[in-house]
């Protein structure tokens, strides 16, 4: 079997990472006296994947009813219970936002967990808790493989669908481009269809409207026939990666990524550019995670302060890992589980940042990146780079004019108050440096930029609040999102 990408990239350089890690210690600042942020779990309290967001709930009940009438009637209870209380409700699935975007304070959270996946040609229909991982295995013997979806396999599909999340194929826009019509259920208990020619306000609110606007139920979405892929690699300047990207999204590249390093010695000097194109041969079933892939794990997390593990894991990404990576379906390389990488430390917690820039102005992106980021005391373990197209569509598009590189940071931060303040702090003068070069953040990640910032960069936000306050008057459906920048009042 060939090893998935993140095997090639990371596995290989495993043993050299424990073994440094032993001679060339960590240089993270002292915990000693620091008060570790420890959320105290419960029935009452719900978090997500920052740790950093436990919040106060009424209830939390998980649906495992399929599409059809008794999920409509156990959602519409809900909606009845909740009103009768004045309660907020919200709906999620894997909930790995970071910022309570899933989470209604002192409501009625609900989590779908019953997978529905019906093909129909070149389309699928879907209930809206489905994890990726089990469309893909229903569309995998079909010779079918996901148009779009988040580079993980542990999502919802109509989670992905309202935080506007996009992938790695190229060359799409958001998954939301790729589906046709959803089902879902309004704050009065109305059901209602919703697509680009039939309630097409909805649509255009709900596709990354984090749920504010309908409990989604069912979606329709497209699929595209799977590929057996071959990888290259090529590495080059950052200032030469925005060119040789755009250049490849013309659709004869189905897949492609960049990296950038991330030691402070040569931060965001070089780049690598992965691409994906079709080979002949027989496709091998679907599969995930080998035991390289959890193997890489060791130096991935070896990287917090240690600027020796930084720069191996860099030549061995652009040196060996290149060298042994080798063919695998579409279908495979999606079919990734969070956990592969996952922190276990419980002092630190990963946390993402997402900006999405005009590929002329990647460059000025890079250069205020290099300016900001090592400045701060939080720990860049890795910047990915994808190519998403323009989104006219969605009411909260971060890609509203054209296509834009995305960025993806994902940092380890401490689990104390001092490195929150230090995020934040961080965060807004990131926001603030991107948003001067006509670019955007991405929403479902720290709640720590402005309400001036999200204003800013949301320019139809105003058109979102008005459909949101169409539809739902009495402000039935809210989560932390609503409550930091878009509650009656608090922003217009």
């Amino acid at each position: 079997m060939a090893l998935t990408r993140r095997a090639a990239l990371f596995g290989a350089g495993a043993a050299v990472g424990v073994a440094g890690s032993r001679w060339m210690g960590a240089a993270n600042p002292s915990l000693d006296g620091v008060a570790i942020v420890a959320p105290a779990g419960g029935e009452t309290t719900l978090n997500d994947a920052s740790l950093l967001s436990e919040t106060p709930i009424f209830k939390h009940i998980i649906v495992k009813d399929p599409p059809g009438d008794a999920l409509i009637a156990t959602l519409r209870a809900e909606l009845r219970a909740a009103e009768a209380e004045d309660r907020p409700v919200c709906i999620g699935a894997a909930r790995h936002s970071m910022g309570g975007q899933a989470i209604p304070r002192d409501g009625h959270a609900i989590t779908f967990d019953t997978p529905s996946i019906l093909v129909e040609g070149e389309t699928y229909r879907v209930q809206a808790g489905t994890r990726w991982h089990q469309v893909i295995t229903a569309l995998d013997p079909l010779g079918l493989s996901p148009k779009v979806m988040q580079s993980n396999a542990d999502f919802g599909v109509a989670s992905t669908f309202s935080v506007g999340a996009h992938g790695w194929p190229m060359p799409y826009g958001p998954m939301g481009s790729t589906v046709r019509s959803i089902q879902m259920l309004l704050a009065d208990g109305s059901l209602v269809t919703a697509s680009r020619s039939e309630n097409a306000d909805l649509f255009a609110a709900a596709m990354g409207g984090y749920g504010l606007i309908g409990l989604i139920t069912e979606l329709e979405v497209e699929a595209v026939p799977n590929q057996l892929l071959e990888p290259t690699f090529q590495t080059m300047p950052t200032a030469d990666f925005a060119a040789a990207f755009t250049a490849i999204a013309d659709g004869s590249t189905p897949m492609a990524y960049g990296r950038l390093n991330i030691d402070r010695e040569g931060f965001f000097d070089d780049a690598m550019l992965v691409t994906y194109r079709p080979v002949a041969g027989d496709i091998p079933p679907a599969s995930g995670s080998g035991f390289l892939s959890k193997a890489s794990r060791a130096i991935f997390r070896a990287q917090p302060g240690n600027e020796w593990i930084k720069r191996r894991r860099w030549g061995i990404e652009t040196g060996i890992g290149a060298m042994l990576a080798g063919k695998s379906s579409r279908s495979s390389l999606m079919n990734e589980p969070v956990i592969t990488l996952d922190d276990r430390d419980s002092t630190r917690t990963d946390i993402l940042h997402e900006y999405f820039v005009a590929p002329d102005r990647f460059a000025d992106f890079a250069a205020a990146a290099k300016a900001i980021i090592p400045g701060s005391y939080q720990e860049l373990l890795n910047i990915t780079l994808r190519y998403v197209a323009q989104d006219p569509t969605a009411l909260l598009s971060y890609a509203p004019d054209g296509p834009r590189i995305a960025s993806v940071l994902l940092f380890s931060q401490e689990m104390t108050a001092r490195a929150e303040a230090d995020m934040a702090r961080m965060t807004q003068e990131l926001i603030e440096a991107v948003l001067a070069i006509g670019g955007s953040y991405y929403l479902p990640y720290r709640l720590h930029a402005t309400p001036d910032q999200f204003r800013r960069c949301y320019g139809r936000s105003l058109d979102f609040l008005k459909v949101k306050l169409q539809v739902d008057p009495k402000l039935r459906l809210r989560n932390a999102l609503w409550d930091t920048y878009l509650d009656k009042g608090f922003v217009y």
